[in-house]
């Protein structure tokens, strides 16, 4: 095992204990489809002009205090807006073609799944002393018959399946385990426990998994070893969909907001609030603030155990939701910033200094910067494409360079076997994001060639109304497809591989 890393800096005491403890724990939240313009403060005069477009008229006082607290990035990027490909990249700091996750998982995909052999940031942790904790949504597993009940069948009798349980050997380090794959009924969810026992919950599964979070800072039931730092994730469901009915929020959350109309609520200037789906925003805001209560919540247990001046604390999200803008249904796997741009604030009391960054950052970027900060940046994979960025968070400088742009990738099935499975992904669209311009460009799939581009000036077109001829800035155009194809032959992506529009991205 690799001997655990000091940081003699930043010591605290574990209240269950009275053993000192150097490292800092690490809480990683991170609820489903979350944009990042649903945070109340993005309103506020001290924040607003930290982005280019309206925040949400949503209440989310806990978020609100925290970023008082935090390093709040205004321009955190899901690279593959979608939760398998997005959680992949987060745990293994890889893009999808090799965290083994190119797609969502379901049974129609069995080759899609997190591979085995990764070294994941759980694993890393793990390795250096600190217990892991998972609770939620996991996402990652490509279902097989292993049901613990019912062995040789399947954890759900639909068809294709989304649901699936993780068995021991393909947890990654987290030694405590309260999770399923993806199951939407917010108030009747269920999980299965370290020892593979399935639990049937009937509350608001933000509520319910807060108390096993909570329960686990208490050690109530020896879940961890207290004279060890932990590592804990937190992955909710909501404000992911279904999100129409009582049913799918806390009543209290959607009183809030029940009497604005969809015009008051859907202020963004691309919205359509004549989709049928306009009806979906009090309860999809409503999950947001249930989602910032039990937030809250969590932040207080830290404050009374005397355990937040010694833990890095990160809320973020997998990927955002379109509500309604640019009149799409899909609400996420698209280039939109409504889709893309999520949620990232860190706090880490006394050494990060509470500040707006606009640092562009990808999702394989956040496993080694968080390693960065835990003082495991020794330990960060060799096969980690994401960068470390502790160092300028820490000093405002940093030994590798800022990122320019970010990558934007969609895939969908490819090639399937006799039987229907997909084996195989197809690359459909590539593209790259900088401060001022989104471009993505899509292909045919049976004759690679380009099918569609996106291409929007953000800085006076903040909404992406306009998608603009691409020869109507012909120098800019240049540098995007020089730096899209410079980032996917890094990475090596399959367009780099395939030099897929070679005559119009220059890979060399």
């Amino acid at each position: 095992m690799i001997g655990l890393i000091p940081l003699a800096s930043c010591a605290g005491k574990d209240p269950n204990t009275n053993n000192e403890q150097s490292a800092p724990n690490v809480i990683y939240v991170f609820p489903d489809q979350m944009r990042n313009s649903a945070m109340e403060f993005w309103s506020s005069e001290k924040y607003a002009s930290h982005i280019r477009y309206k925040g949400d008229p949503v209440i989310t006082p806990n978020l609100n205090k925290f970023a008082d607290e935090a390093v709040v990035f205004s321009s955190a990027y899901s690279n593959t807006p979608l939760s398998s490909p997005h959680r992949g990249s987060l745990l293994t700091g890889m893009y999808p073609n090799k965290s083994g996750v190119p797609l969502n998982v379901n049974s129609t995909r069995p080759f899609n799944s997190l591979r085995d052999d990764a070294t994941t940031i759980s694993d890393v942790y793990s390795q250096n002393g600190y217990n892991c904790a998972y609770i939620g949504k996991y996402h990652l597993d490509a279902p097989t018959p292993n049901d613990p009940d019912k062995p040789g069948h399947y954890v759900e009798e639909r068809n294709p399946v989304w649901d699936a349980y993780t068995p021991p050997g393909k947890r990654h380090g987290f030694d405590f385990w309260y999770s399923y794959g993806t199951f939407d009924v917010h108030k009747r969810p269920h999980y299965w426990d370290t020892e593979g026992k399935r639990h049937e919950i009937r509350e608001w599964s933000p509520k319910h998994e807060m108390d096993i979070a909570i329960d686990y800072l208490n050690n109530r039931n020896g879940q961890r070893d207290s004279a060890k730092p932990f590592f804990m994730m937190i992955s909710m469901n909501p404000p992911h969909h279904p999100y129409s009915s009582l049913d799918d929020c806390m009543e209290e959350d959607y009183n809030l907001y029940k009497n604005k109309t969809p015009g008051e609520l859907l202020i963004r200037d691309n919205a359509d609030t004549t989709m049928a789906k306009a009806a979906s925003a009090p309860y999809y805001f409503a999950q947001v603030t249930g989602v910032d209560r039990e937030f809250g919540r969590l932040l207080k247990a830290l404050d009374s155990l005397g355990l937040a001046d010694n833990t890095i604390v990160v809320f973020a999200s997998d990927h955002g939701e379109t509500l309604c803008s640019q009149g799409i249904d899909d609400p996420k796997n698209s280039p939109y910033a409504e889709s893309t741009d999520i949620p990232f604030l860190v706090r880490y009391p006394d050494r990060l200094k509470p500040k707006v960054v606009d640092l562009i950052l990808s999702t394989p970027d956040i496993m080694p910067t968080l390693l960065g900060l835990s003082g495991l940046e020794d330990q960060i994979p060799g096969e980690v494409q994401g960068s470390n960025f502790a160092d300028y968070l820490l000093t405002g400088k940093s030994e590798v360079s800022l990122p320019q742009s970010a990558l934007y990738i969609r895939n969908m099935d490819g090639e399937k076997d006799e039987n229907g499975k997909v084996i195989t992904y197809f690359p459909e669209t590539r593209g790259v994001k900088t401060e001022r311009f989104t471009l993505a460009l899509t292909i045919n799939k049976e004759t690679k060639e380009l099918k569609k581009t996106y291409f929007f000036d953000n800085r006076t077109d903040p909404y992406q109304l306009n998608n603009l001829p691409p020869d109507s800035y012909p120098a800019e155009m240049k540098m995007l497809l020089t730096e899209l194809g410079q980032k996917l032959k890094n990475i090596d992506d399959p367009w780099f591989n395939e030099k897929i529009l070679a005559d119009m991205i220059p890979y060399n």
